[in-house]
């Protein structure tokens, strides 16, 4: 079995506030770390404050360096590519040209490729022939990992010996990854549960409550679970971190930018006041989702109303009242 010794440097791609975070969490697990970042003046900024600019007050250890140069990644022994999924394919296309084969490319990516349908895995392998494609994933803010406070995560590849081995490095004290061998349970969960978030915002800021909002959360999760079910999806592992337990921490806090995104929406703010110039990940994912499970046939009411609701389609109150007048039947 492959050793937490073979991955003594690890290469992150993207120095916002998740990769930041990530390349602590590396670091504090031992390893040395390349943190690469698309400006020069980020890379300026981390060598002579050894403080990020995305995450601010917590300070980088020496054994992280910052680079604006894809090819000084060839040094790193596996790559966390942590950029958001609609940039996820020119990234590793990038990654591709720079880098020789045969590294492991691990997503952090929650969310499915708009124009594809592809997973995130699926996109790394596209677009990186030549790299191993793996996914992390679970319930985790970027703040408290760069805190250091408790975290658990899953990393999970087709490899079930290079999930763990890469588990293994990456993992510390503070921060716990379980590892699997079913990344695309993981990766449905990182993506269906940003589209739930939205849902459960939507709910709160609308004033509906808490009960309201437990039944959104809890009928969303069953729609996660016929989607990933009808993809391959293990059981276990979207009863597990990188799914019901994503789903807790994303609906039930506005740390999370979906959360946030759908709050906005459910006090009257248009898709781009909500968004605040970017949109959450979730807000790309929820047609998509759609448009899959109908392909395949499996209910989807919630993750549609909210695909309706950022197209325009629909109002925010009319959907969500909607949603709650369904009829009833069975529980299932």
């Amino acid at each position: 079995m492959t050793s937490a010794r073979h991955f003594g440097t690890i290469g992150v791609v993207g120095a916002g506030a998740y990769g930041t975070a990530l390349a602590l969490a590396a670091a504090r697990a031992g390893r040395n770390v390349l943190l690469w970042a698309r400006d020069g003046a980020t890379v300026a900024a981390i060598d002579e404050t050894r403080i990020a600019p995305r995450l601010p007050g917590v300070a980088l250890p020496e054994s992280v360096s910052a680079t604006a140069e894809l090819g000084a990644l060839a040094a790193a022994d596996a790559i966390l590519v942590t950029v958001p999924t609609q940039s996820l394919r020119q990234v590793c296309e990038g990654l591709a040209r720079a880098l020789p084969a045969g590294r492991p490319a691990i997503s952090a990516a929650k969310g499915i490729e708009q124009t594809t349908g592809l997973f995130a895995t699926q996109v790394v392998a596209q677009a990186w022939p030549g790299s191993v494609p793996a996914i992390l994933s679970g319930p985790s803010f970027a703040a408290d990992i760069g805190r250091g406070l408790p975290t658990a995560v899953t990393l999970a590849a087709d490899d079930a010996e290079l999930a763990q081995a890469l588990a293994e490095a990456l993992s510390s004290p503070a921060f716990r990854i379980y590892h699997s061998a079913d990344p695309r349970g993981v990766e449905i969960g990182g993506a269906a549960k940003n589209v739930l978030a939205i849902a459960a915002g939507i709910a709160i800021g609308l004033g509906y409550g808490e009960s309201a909002r437990a039944a959104l959360v809890a009928r969303g999760f069953a729609e996660l679970r016929r989607f990933g079910e009808a993809h391959g999806a293990q059981g276990e592992t979207l009863m597990g971190l990188s799914g019901l337990g994503d789903v807790v921490l994303s609906c039930a806090s506005a740390q999370s930018r979906n959360f946030a995104f759908g709050l906005a929406l459910g006090q009257g703010r248009s898709v781009a006041e909500a968004s605040g110039g970017a949109l959450a990940e979730g807000a790309f994912t929820a047609s998509v989702l759609a448009r899959m499970a109908k392909a395949r046939g499996i209910e989807m009411p919630i993750a549609e109303a909210v695909a309706a609701i950022i197209a325009g389609g629909s109002g925010v109150r009319e959907a969500v009242t909607g949603l709650l007048a369904r009829p009833l039947r069975a529980e299932l």
